[in-house]
């Protein structure tokens, strides 16, 4: 189904056409609808498959835009996730000159945000912890908002933000409409829905062929002591000029960052531990092609929307499925065939197993000869 079949407003016809779209993805075929006859929405969706176009546009056409208070909140489970968010949104408005969004997140200058706020923007993209700051500091007027989105809604409770969402949720008197966008449905998800959704639409999105990433997806079997020259080899052999490597650690990553940039590597890492003026520095460079390699943990690479990464390179077996899934989407983004690398150790080969198999993924074993080429393996 092409955007062009919706019956929605020129401008935002003329928005999608402008950020490239033209086909709708399966998660905005079955959300957008619903959520314009004004209902409570449930998706599951993998990462990578439209899920911000798929609440934006139904949020920017129930606006008042003559109005100049909040009357929508979308709440991300980290700032970069909110940024995107908003630079997703501020696209899909770019032709409504009347819309403004603004962004509230933890780290950031409060009084500017306030400033911001005072200004009267329709939509606010907000981290839950800074929007119950601004909420009891009455920095807000929340006492029009009616539709609420809860982006990546499992990370985001998983993370620590139940009661904070639940107390914001609570909060919202006029609340008429609530929306959980999530990869997976987590009891925390479906306690939310229990307590706050009515009659909600259930949606499902299947990681298939037309709306999942086409990524490759590599492993090679390492030792603690070949780990770094296999990365390094992975890099040079393929001429990869933009990656991303994710380590579970924040200082894990700064001292691969380090062992990479004294190796010749224009390198930098992004973990939770950076002042939020830093990560903006980081990751405008790696987008701009500044930065070769990008070292993360998971939490920070949370929103980090980088069309054409060459690779992502997994220099730890990740935690849990979920953030295996959310690390190699990093990749094969906007209709781009992308690559991804595990490396991992005889002792995780069991773990590695069952994680392949329950994500549905499909890694070849690979490995290099004498001579540094890569050759296949076996698993």
């Amino acid at each position: 189904m092409y955007f062009s079949e919706l019956d929605i407003p020129q401008p935002i016809q003329q928005a999608v056409e402008r950020m490239g779209f033209t086909e709708m993805t399966e998660v905005q075929q079955k959300a957008i609808p619903p959520m314009l006859a004004g209902r409570d929405v449930i998706a599951k969706a993998p990462t990578g498959t439209g899920k911000t176009c798929a609440f934006g546009i139904p949020l920017i056409l129930g606006l008042e835009q003559d109005k100049r208070y909040p009357q929508a909140v979308v709440l991300a489970p980290t700032r970069e996730l909110a940024q995107q968010i908003t630079e997703d949104l501020q696209d899909l408005a770019h032709f409504y000159p009347d819309i403004r969004i603004v962004c509230v997140y933890g780290g950031a200058n409060m009084q500017k945000q306030i400033d911001k706020l005072k200004k009267g923007p329709q939509i606010v993209v907000a981290t839950p912890g800074r929007f119950q700051d601004h909420i009891n500091r009455h920095t807000i007027d929340i006492s029009h908002i009616r539709d609420i989105v809860l982006d990546e809604a499992d990370e985001m409770l998983n993370m620590g933000f139940y009661k904070d969402v639940r107390r914001i949720i609570e909060e919202l008197k006029a609340r008429r409409r609530l929306a959980m966008f999530s990869a997976t449905i987590s009891r925390e998800v479906m306690d939310i829905g229990w307590l706050y959704q009515r009659d909600a639409e259930e949606i499902t999105v299947q990681p298939v062929e037309d709306s999942a990433p086409k990524i490759d997806q590599y492993m090679i079997l390492t030792t603690g002591r070949n780990k770094l020259p296999d990365l390094t080899n992975i890099i040079l052999k393929n001429g990869y000029k933009r990656v991303m490597v994710f380590c579970n650690t924040k200082y894990e990553t700064a001292m691969l960052a380090n062992q990479l940039a004294r190796l010749n590597f224009v390198a930098d890492c992004l973990h939770g531990d950076l002042s939020q003026a830093e990560r903006n520095k980081i990751m405008a460079a790696f987008k701009n092609g500044e930065i070769a390699v990008l070292v993360a943990t998971d939490v920070a690479a949370r929103g980090i929307d980088v069309s054409q990464v060459d690779a992502v390179i997994n220099y730890d077996v990740p935690p849990s499925n979920e953030y295996y899934t959310h690390r190699i989407g990093r990749t094969g983004r906007a209709k781009h065939t992308g690559t991804s690398y595990l490396l991992y150790t005889k002792e995780e080969r069991i773990r590695v197993r069952d994680m392949l198999r329950l994500t549905r993924s499909t890694a070849k074993p690979i490995a290099f000869d004498e001579n540094g080429d890569i050759v296949d393996a076996v698993f």
